[in-house]
C-alpha cells in the first residue's frame, strides 16, 4: 500500500534526528552515588554512644548527660584516648568473672575487649600523645582464673593482687609485658606529653609511687613516707602529680603493716596530695579523714577533681555515698587549714573515677545512678560547664 507524502516526510525527519543525537543513557540530572566510611573533616565530632539521660538540676557543672554502658556487668575507670574519641575502661560485661579491659568508640558505641580475657585486669590507660597503644595491669601471668577476693572478716579492704603491667596496641594486639616484679604493680597513667608514666608498686616493701619511661625503663621511686600512695595522674601541662595517700601513725601504722603483709590495704582514710612530676614538694590538699580517691586535674592544670564520702552519713549495711568534688590547691584556706571544696555531684550512691577529655569539653565518670539493680556501676559522660 502506498504511504502518503506527509507521513513519509515525518518518518524521514524522525530518522534524521535519531541518527544525529542518540538519547542519553541516564536520566537527565542523574548523579552517581559513592559509598565511603570516611568522616568528612568539616563535621565536628560529637558523642553519640549510649543515650541521653536526665540531668540533676543541682549538678550545675554537668550538661547533656549521657549513659554509655548498660547492665552488662560492672563498668568503671573510663579514661580518654588522646583524640577524645575513645575510652578504655574495665568491666565484667559479657559474663567475665572479674574485670577485663575494653575500648568504646564514643562516636558509634562499638565496644571491644582489648585484654586477654584471662586473670583480672585494672587501670587501663592510653599512651599519650599517639594513642596507638594502651597500658594496663593484669594477673594472668599468675594463672587464668580470678584471684581470691579480699577477706571481709578484716573489714573493708582492697586486695593487692599479683598484678604486672602490660602494653598492647590500642586494638589489643601485640600484647607484651612492660613492668614485671613480685607483688603489686598497677594504677598506671601517662604524662600527656608521653615523657613518663607513673604507677603504684609494693616492690620495696611499702605501697609507693614510681615513675618510668613509657618503655618501662628508668624506674624512679618518688614517695617514701610509710602509708599507701597510689592512683596518681599528671596535670595536662606535665608539671605536677595528684594522688591519694594514707599517713598512718601509732596503732594505725601497725594495722596498716599487718594488712600489707597479707597483701591488703584499708582505704577508708585517704587524703588527696599534690606535688611535682617526680613527687617533690608533696602536700595534702584535703584534711577530712574520709576516703578521698580517684583524683585528676582539671584542664587548667591547677584545680583537682576527686571522689569522696565527705558528705556521706553512716548507713549500716549499705555502701557509703561517694560524690565528685573540686578543690583549688592555691585557694585561700578555710577554718580547716585546707582550701575550700566545691561539690559537683549529688546522687545518693556511688559517683567516682572522673577524667576530663583532652579538650576539656567532656567529663567521664562512673556511677550507680540509673542502675537496673542496686550497686550496678556504669559509665556516664557530660559536657563540663564552668
Amino acid at each position: 500500500m502506498l504511504r502518503s507524502a506527509p507521513l513519509l516526510a515525518f518518518a524521514a525527519a524522525l530518522a534524521a534526528c535519531s541518527s544525529a543525537e542518540p538519547p542519553p543513557k541516564e536520566p537527565l540530572g542523574y548523579m552517581p552515588t559513592a559509598v565511603t566510611t570516611a568522616t568528612p573533616e568539616w563535621i565536628p565530632f560529637s558523642v553519640r554512644a549510649g543515650k541521653s539521660v536526665p540531668n540533676d538540676p543541682r549538678e550545675r557543672h554537668l550538661k547533656d548527660l549521657r549513659q554509655l554502658t548498660f547492665a552488662q556487668g560492672e563498668n568503671a575507670e573510663g579514661y580518654f584516648s588522646p583524640d577524645g574519641k575513645h575510652l578504655i575502661f574495665q568491666s565484667t560485661r559479657d559474663g567475665a568473672a572479674c574485670d577485663q579491659e575494653f575500648v568504646i568508640d564514643l562516636g558509634s558505641g562499638e565496644t571491644k575487649r582489648v585484654s586477654s580475657g584471662e586473670g583480672k585486669t585494672t587501670c587501663g590507660f592510653f599512651y599519650y600523645p599517639s594513642g596507638d597503644r594502651i597500658v594496663y595491669s593484669s594477673t594472668h601471668a599468675a594463672g587464668p582464673t580470678c584471684p581470691p577476693k579480699a577477706d571481709r572478716s578484716l573489714g573493708y579492704t582492697w586486695g593487692l593482687d599479683e598484678f604486672d603491667i602490660y602494653s598492647a596496641k590500642a586494638n589489643g594486639s601485640d600484647r607484651r609485658p612492660l613492668i614485671v616484679s613480685p607483688g603489686y604493680d598497677a594504677e598506671t597513667t601517662m604524662a600527656f606529653d608521653g615523657s613518663r608514666m607513673v604507677f603504684t608498686s609494693t616492690r620495696d616493701g611499702d605501697i609507693d609511687l614510681y615513675t618510668a619511661k613509657p618503655d618501662g625503663t628508668d624506674i624512679h621511686r618518688i614517695t617514701s613516707t610509710p602509708g599507701y600512695d597510689g592512683g596518681a595522674t599528671f596535670s595536662p601541662d606535665g608539671g605536677r602529680l595528684v594522688w591519694r595517700a594514707s599517713r598512718p601513725i601509732g596503732a594505725e601504722l601497725d594495722d596498716y603493716r599487718a594488712l600489707l603483709a597479707k597483701h591488703l590495704v584499708r582505704p577508708t582514710a585517704l587524703e588527696i596530695m599534690v606535688g611535682g612530676a617526680e613527687g617533690q614538694n608533696a602536700r595534702a590538699i584535703t584534711k577530712n579523714g574520709k576516703a578521698n580517691f580517684a583524683p585528676a586535674f582539671l584542664p587548667d592544670s591547677r584545680r583537682v577533681i576527686f571522689a569522696s564520702n565527705l558528705d556521706a552519713s553512716p548507713m549500716p549495711g549499705k555502701a557509703p555515698n561517694f560524690d565528685l568534688y573540686v578543690v583549688d590547691p592555691e585557694a585561700p584556706p578555710n577554718t580547716t587549714g585546707m582550701p575550700p571544696i566545691d561539690r559537683i555531684t549529688f546522687y545518693d550512691g556511688f559517683d567516682s573515677f572522673p577524667m576530663f577529655s583532652p579538650s576539656g569539653e567532656y567529663l567521664v565518670f562512673a556511677s550507680n545512678r540509673l542502675g537496673s539493680i542496686p550497686g550496678e556501676t556504669n559509665l556516664f559522660i557530660a559536657r563540663w560547664v564552668e
